[in-house]
């Protein structure tokens, strides 16, 4: 059962603080309240007539009854007000829910209470209000904290743009704010400096890192007239960039648009739940009513009526109803995060057992997500590969290329000492030279064999889902190192057994075509879809919609983002960026494969003990309802406002203890390949 919280709304404003704020302030009232309510309910317990019959003790002095209703007072009006307030706006917007429902059972059991004090022959049950109030607090303040983060997610996305920017005026260069750049403006971008801006490079070449922009492992060459996307990170040259778009309009806020629109979308899938709880509190309310009329008109007192329609509303409250799922949800929710699986947003992770389709992002997701050395081949004989990458290691160590990263790190594995260089020089757009050990080594490209018309020795083995440098040495060709962004081992079990769970793996990817067919055999997925920019991952997403498939989405890059908001669910590898983080449903905090058979395994297990909560608190209500409106009356059977009221926290009790069963029975991989 879903809560109807117009009166907490949980949309997001896109690009502030104030959304961020706003539910954490109501995190720090809900808090604030469940406690202050906490340290009431201790004496307003000890001052109850039942509570003291049930523990066989007396505690009764003069005015102790005002005591009583004093406290009750400061828990109805101090903890209730949320749901007061809530009831108030919903029924002014004509959409009556569970807040409607919370707040007339609680005005309902304190007017009944506060009349007994006065002298309404029976029995107060300030104590059943009490506890009631404190519970759903607990209960709502849970909630809000799973809802909180939701406004830092495009902030974060934002903050992939530089804030200054390196301006030409002539002979001069300006630090300037980004914000103030405009088309046609002439930026200076340094040696490993983020591009500031969308633009044509007008002089210069470098390599750029856009991985975390378009889905692309590998560095991309860029020389003059190429364009430039603002976010991605320069290599080691110096460009001079036309602005060709203002901060606005730039591809980063066209993909901060895409999740905002993503997410607006999404809020309709709760309009199913609202109907839901609307429905129950009219249902409840009408019972309550209707008991009261009858009893009346039967020639029954005064007392007697409001004492059936107490006992109805009370043993109608919403405490097992609605705690059903909220219950099992809190206790799953821990659960998951000691397992790393965090869950942010509890529909989505509710709804994993729906999974029909799971498209998967590569790099990053299925893929380890950096270069990684996979082949050394040495074409001359007494060359073997240790010394061959001894010799590569020694041009490529001072250099942050993601290759030359890959190398060093290969270096460091097999430990192997990094000699020392002499007349270092870059050959633009195709590699590097220097001296090392008295040998003139050369570290190139497949285009400078082309371009010196160097033949490939027979033994180079062709792979077009690897990247591949040669080193040259004293001007001949004497191996080649091979670099690769290699599967996970735990990817191949994840695809296996999601298959066997008759759900279709879909690999979705900004990389080549090539690589991505690579992936996508090796794993035997169902598909794949390759060379796609952020909007078209999203219009993918879109388009397995609308063949009635229900979509999760597992990522990790800002690329990823407008695809994760879009989809039914949206999964985030932990180890990913931040942004995908944020706008993902869940998050895999071990950046394991295998945890999304976890969480789809896990959801079922969830989805099943909502189910038996639900089924018990509806059979519970379904039977105790008639007996509280007097069905039985004639023949003798008659519950009491507080047999009610025990009735009612005895079904909360069931509820609980049910919820507390709950366990992950986490799939290890044991075998990795």
């Amino acid at each position: 059962m879903e809560h109807n919280h117009n009166s907490h709304n949980h949309s997001n404003p896109p690009m502030g603080h104030t959304g961020h704020n706003h539910h954490q302030m109501m995190v720090n009232d809900f808090r604030k309240r469940f406690y202050i309510v906490l340290i009431l309910t201790v004496p307003i317990m000890a001052l109850s007539e039942m509570i003291q019959h049930w523990f066989n003790f007396t505690l009764v002095f003069s005015g102790s009854n005002y005591v009583l209703l004093t406290l009750s007072t400061i828990v109805f009006f101090y903890g209730g007000f949320p749901f007061l307030k809530g009831l108030v706006e919903e029924l002014k917007d004509k959409n009556p829910g569970m807040m409607t429902l919370i707040g007339f059972a609680i005005t309902v059991a304190f007017v009944y209470s506060v009349s007994t004090v006065f002298g309404l022959k029976g029995m107060d049950f300030f104590w059943e209000l009490t506890t009631l109030i404190l519970i759903m607090l607990l209960g709502h303040w849970v909630e809000m904290k799973s809802v909180i983060g939701a406004s830092r997610e495009l902030e974060l996305l934002v903050d992939l743009m530089p804030s200054e920017a390196h301006l030409i005026i002539g002979n001069d260069v300006k630090e300037v704010k980004t914000d103030s750049l405009k088309p046609d403006d002439i930026i200076l971008v340094k040696p490993g400096e983020k591009i500031s801006a969308d633009g044509i490079i007008s002089e210069g070449e470098s390599y750029l890192n856009e991985s975390m922009l378009t889905g692309e492992s590998k560095p991309v060459l860029k020389k003059v007239n190429d364009k430039v996307i603002a976010g991605s990170i320069n290599g080691n040259g110096s460009l001079k960039i036309k602005v060709t778009h203002n901060s606005k309009d730039s591809y980063l806020s066209q993909v901060v648009k895409l999740i905002d629109d993503a997410q607006k979308a999404k809020s309709k899938t709760q309009l199913l739940a609202d109907t839901a709880a609307r429905w129950l509190a009219i249902i409840a309310i009408l019972a309550g009513v209707s008991t009261f009329l009858y009893w009346w008109f039967d020639g029954q007192s005064l007392a007697f009526s409001i004492e059936r329609m107490v006992t109805v509303i009370v043993i109608c409250c919403p405490h097992a109803l609605g705690l059903a799922v909220p219950l099992v949800v809190a206790k799953s929710t821990a659960l998951s995060a000691k397992n790393g699986l965090l869950i942010k947003n509890r529909t989505q992770f509710e709804n994993s057992r729906k999974i029909t389709t799971l498209v998967f992002d590569k790099t990053g997701t299925l893929t380890v997500g950096k270069f990684e050395v996979s082949k050394i081949k040495s074409f001359v004989e007494g060359l073997d590969e240790s010394e061959l990458i001894k010799l590569a290691s020694g041009l490529e160590q001072n250099s942050e290329h993601p290759i030359a990263t890959g190398i060093i790190a290969k270096v460091k594995e097999l430990k192997v000492s990094i000699p020392k260089t002499e007349n270092f020089k870059a050959l633009t757009g195709m590699g590097v030279e220097a001296k090392v050990d008295g040998k003139e080594i050369k570290i190139v490209s497949p285009g400078y064999l082309k371009e010196n018309k160097l033949s490939l020795d027979k033994r180079y083995e062709f792979d077009n889902t690897e990247t591949v440098v040669f080193v040259i040495i004293d001007n001949k060709l004497s191996g080649y190192i091979s670099l690769s962004d290699s599967i996970r081992p735990e990817s191949y079990e994840a695809i296996k057994m999601l298959k066997e769970q008759n759900i279709k793996t879909v690999l979705l990817t900004g990389d080549n075509n090539k690589v991505a067919e690579s992936v996508s055999k090796k794993l035997n997925m169902d598909s794949f879809i390759a060379e796609v920019l952020p909007h078209e991952k999203l219009g993918k997403i879109k388009e397995l919609q609308s063949k009635g498939e229900f979509v999760a989405m597992t990522g990790d890059g800002v690329n990823d983002a407008p695809a994760l908001a879009q989809a039914e669910i949206g999964i985030a590898i932990g180890s990913g960026s931040d942004i995908a983080a944020e706008t993902a449903g869940i998050v895999l905090v071990n950046s394991n494969p295998m945890d999304v058979v976890n969480l789809i395994m896990f959801g079922k297990a969830t989805y099943k003990k909502m189910i038996q909560n639900l089924i018990w608190a509806t059979a519970y209500n379904v039977v105790a309802l008639p007996l509280a409106a007097g069905v039985l009356y004639k023949q003798g059977i008659l519950l009491s406002p507080a047999m009610g009221a025990v009735f009612m926290s005895f079904s909360t009790v069931i509820v609980a203890i049910n919820a507390g069963f709950l366990r992950v029975n986490k799939i290890l991989l044991k075998n990795p390949r």
